[in-house]
C-alpha cells in the first residue's frame, strides 16, 4: 500500500509527488499522457511562452533599424520555431520524470479513477486494469479548453489553444473569441508573426479580472499594434467554409450584429476541469459546476481524498497549484500547513506589453471598505524602459490611506511578470508604501518604477 497516490502529473501533481517523496512517503503518480507535466508544460504555460519569446524577438528584428541594426533578409521559419518550442517542452518533460524518480516516486501510466476512499483503478492504454491502494489520494487531473456546445472544434478552421500551438504556418487572419490570458497571449503571438488578428470579448474590458486602467492600457497598445479589439461582443454563430470561417458576432450594448471572415477561429473562453469519469460520484465527493470543493487543507468531504490545481474553484494557475500541493502534502504528512490566502496569488499575463498583479485592485479594495490611496508611475518616465524601447504602461500601487499598508499592485509594461515578485514580497510581509518608497532601487532598472509609484502615493514622485 502506498502512503499517497496522485492522479495527474501537471504542476500540482508532480510537485505533490516530489514533496511527498521528500517527506519519506511511499508515493505513486498516475498519468494518462505519454509525457509528464500536464497542460502547463505540454500544451500551456511553457510552449505558449516559447512562442511569445519568438514573436517578440521577431518583432524586435523588424524594428531593429531604430537601434541602428540593418539586415538584408529577414524571414520567419515556423518549422524551426516549432522545433525549438518542442525541444524546450521535451526537455522539461524529461526533467519532471527525472525529479520524480530521484525522489523515489513510482510512475504509473494509465487513466486513474477513484475506486474507494483509499484506492484507485488504473486503466492502461492497452485496456489492462489494476487496483492501487493508498492511505491518501490527491486528485490533480487538470483542465481542458472550454468550448461552446453548439460549435464544433474541427482542429483546422475552428481551433483551441492546443491546435494554435502546433500551427505549421502563420494564418493570414485569425479571430480570437475570449480576451482572458489565453486570448491576449495568442493575439500577441500571431499578430507579431503577421496575422490580422481580431479579438472578441463579451465583457467590457480585456483581461476581465485585472484592474480597469491596466486593461484600458492594454487595449490601447493592441489597437496601436494593429489588433482589432471588440469588447461587449458575443459570438452568435460560425459558418465554416472551404478555406475560411465566418464569425457572426453581436454587440451586447446596442444589439447590432456583424460578420468577420478569418482563416482561423481560436476559441479561448476559459478551461473546464477534468472531473468527469474519475469516480467522484461513486464516492459522493461534493462538486459545484464540475469543480471539486475542498477545505483550507485541500481535503474534499472524503477526508482521505484531496484535490488541487485546475479542478478546484480557484484561479487556474500553475504557481497556485504548486502552493496547493505544498498544503495538501504537508497536511497528509501530519504537519501544520498555513492555509493559502488566495488574494496574495499573483496573476501574470505574458502578452506584449506584459500584465501582472497581486493583491486587491482599487475597485475590490474600496468594495471591502478600505479608504484607498493609489500611486501610479508611467514607464515612459523610466530610463531603463527608454533604453529597452518599451515605454508603454505603468506601475500602480493600491494602499490603505489610514495605515499605508500595500493592498495591491498592478503592473503593465516591460518585465511586468518578473517585477511582480517584489510586490508579492511586499504584500506578504505587510509592507507599507513608505517601506517601498524608502527602499533603494538600483538605477537604471525598470524596478525603479515600483519605488516611484510608492512616492506617488504620497503625491511626491521624483521623475514626473
Amino acid at each position: 500500500m502506498y502512503d499517497v497516490i496522485i492522479i495527474g502529473s501537471g504542476p500540482g501533481g508532480y510537485v505533490a509527488g516530489i514533496l511527498a517523496g521528500q517527506a519519506g512517503l511511499k508515493t505513486a503518480v498516475v498519468e494518462k499522457d505519454d509525457r509528464l507535466g500536464g497542460t502547463c508544460l505540454l500544451r500551456g504555460c511553457i510552449p505558449t511562452k516559447a512562442l511569445l519569446f519568438n514573436a517578440k524577438l521577431y518583432e524586435q528584428f523588424l524594428n531593429a533599424k531604430e537601434f541602428g541594426i540593418t539586415y538584408k533578409d529577414l524571414r520567419l521559419d515556423m518549422k524551426v520555431v516549432q522545433q525549438r518550442k518542442n525541444k524546450i517542452v521535451q526537455k522539461n518533460a524529461k526533467g519532471v520524470e527525472y525529479l520524480l524518480r530521484k525522489n523515489k516516486v513510482e510512475i504509473q501510466r494509465g487513466f486513474g479513477v477513484l475506486e474507494s476512499p483509499t484506492s484507485a483503478r488504473v486503466r492502461t492504454q492497452t485496456g489492462e486494469e489494476k487496483i492501487v491502494e493508498a492511505r491518501h489520494i490527491i486528485l490533480a487531473t487538470g483542465s481542458e479548453p472550454k468550448t461552446f456546445s453548439n460549435i464544433k472544434v474541427d482542429g483546422k478552421h475552428v481551433i483551441t489553444n492546443n491546435e494554435a500551438l502546433e500551427l505549421e504556418s502563420v494564418p493570414k487572419s485569425m479571430v480570437i473569441i475570449g480576451a482572458g490570458a489565453v486570448g491576449v497571449e495568442f493575439a500577441s503571438i500571431y499578430a507579431r508573426f503577421g496575422s490580422k488578428v481580431t479579438l472578441v470579448e463579451m465583457l467590457p474590458q480585456l483581461l476581465p479580472l485585472e484592474d480597469h486602467e491596466a486593461a484600458a492600457e492594454l487595449e490601447r497598445s493592441f489597437r496601436k499594434q494593429g489588433i482589432s479589439v471588440m469588447t461587449r461582443t458575443a459570438l452568435e454563430k460560425l459558418d465554416v467554409k472551404k478555406e475560411s470561417v465566418c464569425a457572426t458576432v453581436k454587440n451586447t450594448a446596442d444589439g447590432k450584429t456583424s460578420s468577420i471572415d478569418a482563416e482561423k477561429i481560436l476559441i479561448a473562453v476559459g478551461r473546464s476541469p477534468n472531473t468527469a469519469s474519475i469516480g467522484l460520484e461513486k464516492l459522493g465527493i461534493k462538486t459545484e459546476r464540475q469543480f471539486v470543493l475542498v477545505n483550507d487543507f485541500m481535503q474534499t468531504n472524503i477526508s482521505t481524498v484531496y484535490a488541487i490545481g485546475d479542478i478546484i474553484p480557484r484561479q487556474q494557475l500553475a504557481h497556485l497549484a504548486f502552493a496547493e500541493a505544498h498544503v495538501a502534502v504537508e497536511h497528509i504528512a501530519g504537519h501544520h500547513p498555513r492555509p493559502i490566502n488566495f488574494d496574495l496569488c499573483p496573476n501574470c499575463t505574458y502578452c506584449d506589453p506584459e500584465v501582472a498583479s497581486v493583491g486587491l485592485t482599487e475597485q475590490v479594495a474600496a468594495a471591502r471598505g478600505h479608504k484607498v490611496k493609489t500611486g501610479k508611475f508611467p514607464f515612459q518616465a523610466n530610463g531603463k524602459a527608454a533604453i529597452l524601447g518599451e515605454t508603454e504602461g505603468f506601475v500602480k500601487i493600491v494602499s490603505d490611506e489610514r495605515f499605508g499598508e500595500v493592498l495591491g499592485v498592478q503592473i503593465i509594461g516591460p518585465h511586468a511578470t518578473d517585477l511582480i515578485g517584489e510586490a508579492c514580497a511586499a504584500i506578504n510581509l505587510e509592507a507599507t508604501v513608505e517601506d517601498l518608497a524608502k527602499m533603494i532601487h538600483a538605477h537604471p532598472t525598470v524596478a525603479e518604477a515600483i519605488g516611484e509609484a510608492a512616492h506617488a502615493a504620497f503625491d511626491l514622485p521624483i521623475h514626473i
